[in-house]
Parts: structure tokens; C-alpha cells; sequence
């Protein structure tokens, strides 16, 4: 039995543990190393769930994919050296989603530093590049202290993730409690929505409602900043045009008659007035190529080093997504019929462009050949969706194909990688989204080349018991490479370094426990899809999609031009 003294002693894991709680932390994701195992002491003491994986890119993917889902950080803990480098890719894609989740990395002993110590790297070095904030913990005591530091680093400007990297003897030591700070929870960190210069708000609300062709992209910080009833009552107050993009998708519901998708470029080679939410003019905007030159341009961002960056901007507003689109709806209320009555031309005129490119598609989305049109394939998946479905996508063309008809019919349930176009999130995703919303189904659809970086975690799923809906589209190439090295270098060259082998991924889920199925027919996607989903198990339905076939945004990557 401990002494009485000891009963006043707590160790660096157990203070990391009661810091996780202070956040709101239900659920690490972790892979075992014996540097950090002092934490998992700690969690279970806490009542945080410990969730083990095979790899620890699955392990920060999936605490970037919990904090999409919840809106709470989201935390992975993996051992030293290649533990830590193994997450690298995880919090890098953290990173330019603007994600926020803190990395603990274990670390040789302290009385070891600089010895060569079992996996002993630089990691605090590595790690600052691709994160907000990278430190090490110098010493027991201030354990809990620097995970409320590193959290609150999460949420400067733009979300994104921190890394702590804990020492063995710092982690395993104990302290007397009372010489440890214990951040208590929500007295350690401020609110940081901003709901930007009323002088620009008032600007905004002027410029659209004169208006004639405006035009809003929502994107993933709509979400990020839970600004989507903001978003919806701008919208349809001013009588605007809306397009999604990222976690921004599913803001409007499909079929609403502000719910554009297909008219985008349209829209912004000729609005008037083009205002961007949480969108970088990054590659996927053409790096602001894509705007008219002649209108009239506002972007709205969290991060004020984004805000007129690759493109000169007509005006700028730092802030909270949704704070500002609310404020802008009420500083235009009792002016609104000056503009939006006049918009019924404009959104005519955009309904009829959608129109044109959904009949130019419909061929492929009805396409009854074999092998299976991928058009036709993600239109299935597009009908199988309900309002409960959490739509995740994981691959190059296939993935792509899916973003021009895939609709996800409630906000905050789309998930892609993001901006650094990261293979391999779907089943750490998958893994992240079933343990935050259990009662939500999730549809995965993975490209073969995506599913093989990251695919081995179906048996956690399956060992879990977290049934999902999986889909593989199979054509055995890294397809979105193969397009392009053919534009290149010709035909005989075209399958240099990018085609794979005809693996059954339906035989694989099985193996590991879950439900599989093949499909070469497309007649037969459907019901394999609901199959899938009355098996009650984590399912993999592996069809088999024609090789030839590629998606126009493959075909207009401008990194071929």
C-alpha cells in the first residue's frame, strides 16, 4: 500500500491526462510505444477513451477527422522517433485543412539528451514547420500546463495542431500535485470569434444589395466557425447564389434554389460582386485567376495572412465566418428589396447554366457499360445518401468525379483531405467519425491507390465494432498520375510507376471481419450498397470502375499545363 504522502504525488502522464480533460478530450488515438504509456495510466483514470491503431498516420488523421466532426480539438498521442514521424503526414494535413488537434510525441529520457537514446530524434525541430505551435515539456510540473498552452495555440487566427513532445523521465516522474498547475477547464483559454470592422460589415451589406450578379463561395471555415444558419439566412434573405466547397459543402441542402455547384466558373467569369468565406486563393481557385477581373471582390478569412494573398481583393474582413455573415444579413435588413428582388434573371441564368452541365453528364450518370463509368458509380453513391449519411472521400480521380455530383444533404457532413491532397484519410476518418457521432452513417468511397496507404485500420473498425458503408473504386492505377504522365510523355509511357495490381478488396474486408462484395455490373450497385448497410459491419464493396475513364478536374490539373 502507498504512503500518505505519496497519495499527494501525480505523475506527468496522469497531468496530461486531467489537461485533456480541462479541454473537453473524450478519445485519443494512439498506437503503443513504451515513452507515452504513463498517459494512457492517466486516461483511464480521466475516463478518456484509448483507441490503438496499426499506424500512427491513422492515429493524427483520425484527431484531425474527430475535431472536423465535433468541433473540439482532437488529440493523438504516439512514441518517440519513427512513432512521431510516422504522424508527420497526419498533422501536416491538419495543417492546411486548418484543423486543430494536438500531437504528443514521446522522447528519450532528459538524463539521456544528446546520448543516442532509443528513438531520439529532433522532433520539436521537425514539427515546427507544419504546425502552430512545437515544444518540448522541460519539466513535470509544467506537464498540464503546456498542453493548455498547446491547445490554446490551436485556436491563434486560423485553427490548426500543436505538438508536444514529453520526455520518458518527465512523463513518468511525480510531483507533489499542489506544485503543478491544473489548468481548470475553460478558465485558460478566450473566445476568439471576432466579428470583424463594422465599418467593413456596413461596406459589405452596401455592396450586395446593389448588387446585380453576385455571387458567394462558402467554404470549410463556414463550418469550421459553425457559421451555417449565418450562412443560409444571408443567402436567401439577399436572394444570393451560393456555391460550397470543403466542409462548406452540404451548408445548403440539394435542390434548394440557392444551391449551385456545377456554374461555378460561370458565376465568376461573370458576377459583379464575388465574395470568398474561408477560402485561400489557393490552386483550387486558380490562385484568384478564376475571378473576374471586373468584379468587384470580398474575402472573408480567420487567418489575416490569407486575406488578399495571390490576388489583389476590392475589400477584406478578418473574422468568424458566421458572426460576420450574420452581421451582414442585419446591417442590409430593411434595404434588401433595393436588390434582391432584381436577382431572378441572375440565378435563372445560373440554374440554366447548371442545367447544361448536368445534361452534358448524363449519359455517364446513366451509363449502364462495363467496366463501371465512375460517373455512374458516385451518382449511386449520390442517391444511397440520406440526411444522416457523413459523406468521406478518399482518392485522386475517383474522388474527383465524386465532387462534381456527390451532395451532401446536411452541413457538416462532407470530409476530404483538404488543400495538401493527402492519400489515405479515409479509414482514419471513417474511425473518427463513428466514434464522435455513433447515431450518423458513414459512406466512404476510396480510390484502390488511396485505400492501400491506409487500409490495414479496417480491422480497428471491425475490432471496434463501427460499421460503415465503404466503396472502392477499383481500377487498378494511381489514375490521376496516369493522365497526366500520357499528356506528357505519350502513350507508351503512361503506366510508368502507377499501376497496381488487381487486388479483391471485397475478400479483404472479409478476411478481417467485415462485410465485402464485388461489383462489375453497374445494375448492381445499388443493392450491394444497401447490402453493405443492413450487414450492420464495417463493409468494403469493391467495384470495378473503367481505367479510361477520367474526371474533367483530372484533365485540367494545371500542374500538367
Amino acid at each position: 500500500m502507498p504512503d500518505d504522502n505519496s497519495q499527494n504525488l501525480i505523475s506527468g502522464g496522469h497531468l496530461v491526462a486531467k489537461a485533456l480533460k480541462a479541454e473537453g478530450v473524450e478519445v485519443i488515438y494512439t498506437l503503443c510505444g513504451g515513452h507515452i504509456i504513463d498517459i494512457y495510466d492517466g486516461c483511464v483514470d480521466e475516463g478518456i477513451e484509448v483507441v490503438d491503431v496499426r499506424h500512427e498516420q491513422v492515429a493524427a488523421h483520425a484527431a484531425d477527422g474527430y475535431a472536423r466532426i465535433t468541433g473540439k480539438p482532437g488529440c493523438a498521442v504516439v512514441t518517440a522517433g519513427p512513432g512521431t514521424t510516422d504522424a508527420v503526414t497526419g498533422v501536416a494535413n491538419a495543417f492546411r485543412a486548418e484543423s486543430p488537434m494536438l500531437l504528443i510525441g514521446g522522447q528519450g529520457a532528459l538524463t539521456q539528451h544528446k546520448m543516442g537514446s532509443l528513438q531520439d530524434l529532433p522532433h520539436v525541430d521537425m514539427m515546427t514547420p507544419i504546425t502552430k505551435f512545437a515544444a518540448a515539456v522541460p519539466d513535470t510540473a509544467r506537464a498540464a500546463d503546456m498542453v493548455s498552452m498547446a491547445f490554446r495555440e490551436c485556436y491563434h487566427g486560423a485553427p490548426g495542431p500543436s505538438f508536444l513532445e514529453i520526455p520518458r523521465d518527465v512523463l513518468d516522474a511525480k510531483v507533489p500535485a499542489e506544485k503543478a498547475r491544473i489548468p481548470k477547464a475553460g478558465a485558460y483559454r478566450a473566445s476568439t470569434r471576432s466579428a470583424g470592422d463594422p465599418e467593413a460589415i456596413e461596406r459589405l451589406a452596401d455592396l450586395l444589395v446593389h448588387a446585380e450578379k453576385p455571387a458567394i463561395l462558402l467554404g470549410s471555415q463556414v463550418w469550421t466557425t459553425r457559421g451555417t444558419e449565418a450562412a443560409i439566412d444571408l443567402v436567401r434573405t439577399l436572394n444570393i447564389p451560393a456555391y460550397m466547397n470543403g466542409a462548406g459543402r452540404g451548408t445548403l441542402p440539394p435542390g434548394d434554389p440557392h444551391h449551385f455547384q456545377l456554374s461555378r466558373r460561370y458565376a465568376f467569369s461573370n458576377a459583379d460582386v464575388i465574395v470568398i468565406v474561408g477560402t485561400p486563393f489557393d490552386f483550387r481557385m486558380g490562385y484568384g485567376k478564376r475571378l473576374s477581373q471586373d468584379a468587384t471582390v470580398v474575402q472573408i478569412d480567420l487567418d489575416y495572412r490569407t486575406v488578399g494573398k495571390n490576388r489583389d481583393i476590392d475589400l477584406g474582413i478578418v473574422g468568424d465566418a458566421g458572426l460576420i455573415l450574420k452581421s451582414v444579413a442585419e446591417a442590409a435588413s430593411g434595404r434588401i428589396n433595393g436588390g434582391a428582388s432584381k436577382r431572378k434573371e441572375w440565378l435563372d441564368e445560373l440554374r440554366a447554366a447548371e442545367q447544361t452541365a448536368i445534361e452534358k453528364r448524363l449519359p455517364s450518370l446513366r451509363s449502364d457499360a462495363s467496366p463501371i463509368h465512375p460517373y455512374r458509380l458516385v451518382s449511386e453513391i449520390n442517391d444511397f445518401l440520406t440526411e444522416d449519411s457523413i459523406y468521406i472521400g478518399d482518392g485522386g480521380d475517383i474522388v474527383t468525379f465524386s465532387g462534381q455530383v456527390v451532395q451532401p444533404k446536411s452541413p457538416g457532413h462532407w470530409m476530404d483531405p483538404g488543400p495538401l491532397g493527402t492519400l489515405g484519410v479515409g479509414v482514419p476518418f471513417v474511425l473518427a467519425a463513428k466514434k464522435a457521432r455513433p447515431d450518423k452513417e458513414v459512406v466512404a468511397l476510396f480510390g484502390d491507390g488511396a485505400f492501400s496507404l491506409t487500409g490495414w485500420d479496417f480491422e480497428t473498425l471491425v475490432r471496434y465494432n463501427l460499421p460503415f458503408v465503404g466503396i472502392v473504386g477499383n481500377n487498378s492505377s494511381m489514375n490521376q498520375i496516369r493522365y497526366g504522365q500520357k499528356a506528357k510523355y505519350g502513350e507508351e509511357r503512361e503506366r510508368i510507376g502507377n499501376t497496381l495490381g488487381d487486388v479483391q478488396y471485397d475478400k479483404f474486408a472479409q478476411m478481417l471481419g467485415g462485410y465485402g462484395e464485388e461489383v462489375r455490373d453497374p445494375a448492381d450497385i445499388g443493392p450491394a450498397l444497401r447490402r453493405a448497410r443492413e450487414s450492420g459491419k464495417p463493409s468494403l464493396i469493391n467495384v470495378w470502375v473503367d481505367p479510361d475513364a477520367y474526371a474533367p478536374g483530372t484533365m485540367n490539373q494545371t500542374m500538367y499545363k
